[in-house]
Formats: C-alpha cells, sequence, structure tokens
C-alpha cells in the first residue's frame, strides 16, 4: 500500500496498532543496555520508537506516512508528560526525530546507529533487499540489526498478517538480503509463535538478531 493508503488508516483518532511495543522488541532488547543511537524504521505510530526512548536511546523513527508520524509524535509527547508528572527517571521530553520519508528512497547514513530496527515491513523481495542491506549498513560496530515481519509459514499455520505470499519472509530470506552478513553474528533467526488475542491459533513471525562484530 501507499503513503495515501497507511494516510488514511491512521487518520482516525483511535491507534490502528497497540500503543504497547512489539512483544519480539520486548523480548529481544529488554537486556540490552540503552547505548546510544537507534533507528526504528517503518515506525508507523512510533510504539516501538517511544518504548525505546523511553528507554534511554536517542531515536529516529522513520516512516513514509505523515498522519502516522503525526500520531506518534502525540503518543509520544503524552507518554513524556506522564513521565514527567509521575516523578520517574528522565526528563519530561523524549529523545526522538520523527523523519517523514518513503523508505523505498531513504538511506540512512552508514555506520551511525548502535540499533536499527525494521519491524513488519512486508515488501516484495525486489523492495525488501535494498532497505535490509541499508538497514545493515547502518549499524555501527557492536551495534544491534533487529529484523521482525510475518513469516511466509503464517498464510498456512498461523492468523492474521498479509495474504500475498510476496511479501512476507523466512530468517533465512533476511540473512540472504544483507550484504556483508559475515559481518554479524547471529544472535536469533528462528520462526516465532505470537498468541493473538480472540483466536485459537498464533500468528507466526520471523525474527533476525544479529550483532555486527
Amino acid at each position: 500500500m501507499d503513503s495515501a493508503t497507511w494516510d488514511a488508516r491512521y487518520a482516525g483518532s483511535e491507534l490502528v496498532w497497540s500503543a504497547e511495543p512489539n512483544i519480539w522488541v520486548v523480548a529481544e532488547l529488554a537486556e540490552r543496555a540503552p547505548a546510544g543511537q537507534a533507528l526504528d524504521l517503518a515506525t508507523g505510530e512510533g510504539r516501538n520508537a517511544i518504548w525505546l526512548a523511553q528507554r534511554g536511546w536517542q531515536v529516529t523513527g522513520v516512516d513514509f506516512s505523515r498522519a502516522g508520524l503525526d500520531k506518534a509524535a502525540r503518543l509520544a509527547a503524552g507518554r513524556a508528560g506522564r513521565a514527567g508528572r509521575a516523578g520517574r527517571a528522565g526528563s519530561v521530553s523524549l529523545d526522538i526525530t520523527w523523519v517523514h520519508a518513503d523508505l523505498l528512497a531513504y538511506v540512512p547514513e552508514p555506520g551511525r546507529f548502535d540499533l536499527v530496527l525494521v519491524c513488519y515491513l512486508q515488501l516484495v523481495a525486489a523492495e525488501r533487499t535494498p532497505i535490509i542491506r541499508a538497514a545493515g549498513a547502518a549499524v555501527g560496530p557492536g551495534g544491534d540489526l533487529l529484523v521482525i515481519g510475518h513469516d511466509l509459514a503464517n498464510l498456512e499455520h498461523g492468523v492474521g498478517g498479509p495474504t500475498e505470499p510476496a511479501v512476507l519472509f523466512t530468517p533465512a530470506d533476511i540473512l540472504a538480503d544483507l550484504d556483508g552478513v559475515d559481518a554479524f553474528r547471529v544472535l536469533r533467526a528462528d520462526t516465532l509463535h505470537r498468541p493473538v488475542p480472540g483466536s485459537s491459533r498464533d500468528a507466526l513471525d520471523a525474527v533476525v538478531h544479529l550483532r555486527r562484530g
């Protein structure tokens, strides 16, 4: 879908996605000490970017939907305000820069980031591969790349998500996408079961977590 379609989806007052971070983002990164600059590609309404910023990361969130970014900024402002009133550690603002850009044209600065997150960016391989390669190149020494998406197996064995096989992928696909994958240590490359409220079946997600160097 194009940016106008996503703008229409995000235009309502209610969140399209949960305000809470993705469960695999939390599972993979909760024990990771904030280490500087994080890049959240296809940030949408910003739920993962906000969670990272609340933990002390300096976050850049990129998306091609202006409506999604506007909603993300409002959500971040509300979260920061509540944190300040509750007297929790941190400032009354979160260190997040929102960037309106199409990932098909956006190229992050190589080696700049300590963490790059790509969460549920479902594109055909010809479009996905250059984005994943650019994401990998943006990771600096000792930094992490975390890619999460609807697994191809979800079509037959899972629930929800896109129904077009061409935009689904496996962990092996992501590893194959990367130019210079040997520069990374594989922390996880699995298909995981994600519980779906109200469904008797789990969704199947591809989760690839790599560390450079």
